[in-house]
């Protein structure tokens, strides 16, 4: 009984490039995350100054106030309470801003990239393309005669359209 080696194939890691590349080019996922991060910070700080008040506030640091913030929006309910009514205040406002970015910038990624095909079938056309000559070598011939005849017919409909 003869075993078969496993071999590592990062045959993936172009399609994964690819997609990370898509989600940063034609989705909105990096501004979200740059607006996350400013606002975390804002309120991160406004919560700091409101407790500095305070003697028996936990949050005594910018550093404990940062690790209050993403405490209190990933709902892990390890943060600790602010004292003063307007670090509650402060901290209510970014449990369910924090949340609703956070939570609502995967879903929108997600979903606008998957929406992508519908609205640009030629970029699922060029996908698929590049996807099977990567795969070449695993080709019939008939199926390379259909690449190449789908990849002359786009690049003729592209001509014209261009025209």
């Amino acid at each position: 009984m003869g075993t078969t080696p496993v071999r590592l194939r990062i045959a993936h890691a172009p399609r994964l490039g690819r997609y990370l590349r898509s989600i940063a080019t034609e989705t909105y996922f990096l501004q979200i995350i740059g607006l996350f991060v400013t606002l975390w910070m804002l309120f991160a700080t406004g919560l700091y100054f409101a407790e500095q008040r305070f003697e028996n506030s936990t949050i005594s640091s910018y550093g404990e106030s940062l690790y209050w913030g993403v405490a209190a929006f990933s709902t892990a309910g390890i943060a600790d309470t602010p004292s003063s009514g307007l670090g509650q205040l402060i901290g209510a406002i970014w449990i369910v801003l924090g949340s609703v970015i956070f939570f609502g910038a995967i879903v929108a990624t997600v979903t606008s990239y998957f929406m992508r095909p519908v609205q640009r079938p030629a970029r699922q056309i060029v996908d698929t393309i590049e996807y099977n000559l990567e795969h070449m070598q695993d080709l019939t011939i008939e199926e390379l005669e259909l690449l190449k005849k789908t990849t002359d017919a786009l690049i003729l409909h592209m001509e014209q359209t261009k025209n």
